[in-house]
């Protein structure tokens, strides 16, 4: 009951400010604008990723701060605080999907001796729901809610395979192609090629393309009803095995991993 009173009164507060939930979708939007390559910001740099100006990113940085999400440890960069954990925590650990997702990676990265991961298109970027770590192949720790370029990643593009032909090219037109790599694929023409290919062919492949140390083997979680509902991917350092390798090792215990997943969804 209260919980229905507490959801009328933000209804209520909504109606009656309307810039209560353009205050509040901006707040989320820098906060979204941190990641795991980019975990300081300046108030500049957070108004020209999230194309706000820069006294609504002052006010909505004041506002995090003072509820504790964010802090400036130099005056001049922001950087998230552990209670941001709290926004997502309950949907990261307690979604079926996230649930099973784990149970089946633990199996699988027991069976393949890798590291597999479960992830969600969030936006531009993946958002990952579950993880199992067997080797360290990135230079940052990744985990439940660690968020990676959408373009850049084997889940990614799979992820991006699913989308609307509109859609995927608003998608890639706003995304920043960053040259991780020297092999990194970031010119806009090569992206929506490979997207086409996993499209028909149901796989990703991404061979050291945000990482020098990564090859990575993603395919698609389907719905009951066939939809693409997230990706699950397998790691591999890359100076032990290539990408062919990595399709003949893994490609198989990964579908059969996935469509006894999407049984249970």
């Amino acid at each position: 009951m209260s919980n229905e009173i507490n959801d009328s009164l933000a209804a209520r507060q909504a109606e009656r400010d309307p810039n209560f939930m353009l205050s509040l979708a901006r707040g989320l939007e820098v906060l979204s604008a941190f990641t795991p390559q980019r975990q300081r910001l300046t108030i500049s740099q957070l108004s020209q990723k999230t194309q706000i100006s820069r006294a609504a990113v002052r006010r909505c940085l004041y506002t995090l701060a003072a509820l504790g999400m964010v802090h400036t440890p130099d005056g001049r960069t922001y950087e998230l605080l552990p209670r941001v954990l709290a926004v997502g925590h309950a949907y990261l650990a307690g979604t079926p999907l996230a649930k099973a997702a784990q149970h089946s990676l633990d199996i699988l990265g027991q069976q393949l001796n890798e590291s597999c991961s479960a992830a969600t298109l969030d936006g531009d970027n993946v958002l990952y729901i579950a993880r199992t770590a067997v080797n360290n192949l990135l230079s940052i720790d990744l985990g439940r809610g660690s968020r990676l370029p959408a373009w850049a990643t084997s889940m990614g593009r799979v992820l991006l395979s699913a989308l609307p032909e509109e859609q995927l090219e608003v998608t890639l037109s706003r995304a920043t192609l960053i040259r991780y790599t020297p092999h990194t694929l970031c010119d806009k023409e090569s992206l929506r090629t490979e997207i086409a290919k996993v499209r028909i062919q149901g796989y990703a492949l991404a061979d050291r393309q945000i990482e020098v140390g990564l090859c990575s083997l993603a395919v698609p979680l389907l719905s009951r009803n066939g939809q693409i509902v997230a990706a699950m991917n397998v790691g591999v350092p890359a100076s032990s095995m290539d990408a062919q390798a990595l399709k003949e090792k893994a490609l198989a215990p990964l579908r059969r991993a996935a469509m006894e997943l999407s049984l249970q969804l």
